[in-house]
């Protein structure tokens, strides 16, 4: 029997249609412009968060870069989240391929403090880098899928203009938010300078994400995109398995988040395991193991020797993230396995 895979939304693969949607896709050479599937890909992601322009790239940490590239020189400071994807999870891309440096803040649930965040602006003087962007994440991966509060993200928005500075979203789980919350990708997108957007993780396409912002600085970005390897030939095979990914996988978030709330108060309830319910907003679950004094590693491999797989994100932290892949079937199955295995 096949193991049950929570580690990620990104384990996923393309459905049949999905495939035959890939296959017939018209495509032409993307660096020149010339990709007609990519280009309508672009449009749509326009048309969805109401922004100017689009830049369709291979990955989640490309979109971020390319976008932190475009608003900055060499030198500058951004303000971000400490456990955000862009300070943990990317390379050290901004120091790398930028010479930018990070500034982040600790926060609760991955909501920054507008005081803190005040405070972390740089004095304008000689002395200081100089802060020019301010990068939230939503949902928040590191803090279990958290959701940005949209009023949290006015008052930041705010704080930004009174200051002259910019705003990224890392939205690669934003259709989550959008679904979970009832706010549109629009609304979202609104209070941004950019967003990248992500479409090979919970809407289940093999590859591909894509930034949006104003015409002037989607043309910086894509200077970038070419400067750091992304320039992509037919990419319309990839554009369009997005495309689907968007028109058939988007409102069906919603059972990706049910099943996760099923199975986070389910572990919950069974000693000696804790989950933090509070954070569990969309499609991801953190386990705390370090009540039973047992390592997550060790957990984890227990579980994989029953056959479902989660990543052991720290010592004493259990990720499990559900999907397209994930029914109510494997759910129960999930269920029985953490009641059953022997620690």
């Amino acid at each position: 029997m096949n193991p049950i895979d929570l580690r990620s939304d990104t384990i996923t693969q393309p459905s049949q249609a999905m495939r035959e949607f890939m296959m017939n896709a018209e495509v032409g050479d993307d660096v020149y412009g010339e990709d007609p599937t990519v280009n309508a890909l672009q449009n749509k992601i326009c048309e969805l968060t109401g922004k100017e322009a689009a830049l369709f790239v291979s990955s989640g940490t490309q979109a971020n870069q390319v976008s932190l590239s475009a608003h900055t020189e060499p030198g500058n400071e951004i303000i971000c989240e400490y456990r955000s994807h862009i300070f943990n999870y990317e390379s050290g891309a901004a120091a790398l391929l930028s010479g930018i440096q990070l500034h982040p803040l600790i926060s609760e649930y991955g909501i920054l403090d507008l005081e803190q965040v005040e405070n972390a602006i740089r004095p304008k003087e000689d002395h200081y880098p100089k802060t020019r962007v301010i990068a939230v994440e939503n949902t928040h991966n590191r803090w279990g899928g958290t959701i940005y509060p949209l009023e949290e993200i006015k008052k930041l928005r705010l704080l930004a203009d009174e200051y002259g500075l910019l705003m990224h979203l890392d939205g690669a789980r934003l259709w989550n938010a959008s679904v979970a919350t009832g706010v549109s990708l629009k609304e979202y997108a609104s209070f941004f300078d950019s967003v990248s957007l992500c479409f090979s993780k919970g809407l289940g396409a093999p590859v591909g994400s894509i930034v949006v912002g104003s015409k002037a600085f989607i043309r910086r970005a894509h200077y970038y995109r070419k400067a750091f390897g992304g320039g992509m030939r037919q990419a319309g095979f990839l554009a369009a398995a997005a495309i689907y990914a968007i028109d058939h996988n988007f409102e069906r978030l919603v059972d990706d988040h049910r099943r996760a709330r099923t199975l986070a108060e389910t572990i919950n309830d069974l000693p000696p395991f804790v989950v933090n319910l509070r954070t569990v907003e969309t499609n991801i679950v953190i386990i705390d193991t370090s009540i039973s004094g047992l390592s997550a590693p060790y957990v984890s491999e227990k579980l994989a020797e029953n056959g479902l797989r989660v990543s052991a994100i720290s010592p004493t932290r259990l990720r499990a993230v559900t999907h397209l892949h994930f029914d109510d079937n494997q759910l129960d199955k999930a269920i029985e396995i953490f009641k059953s295995t022997k620690f």
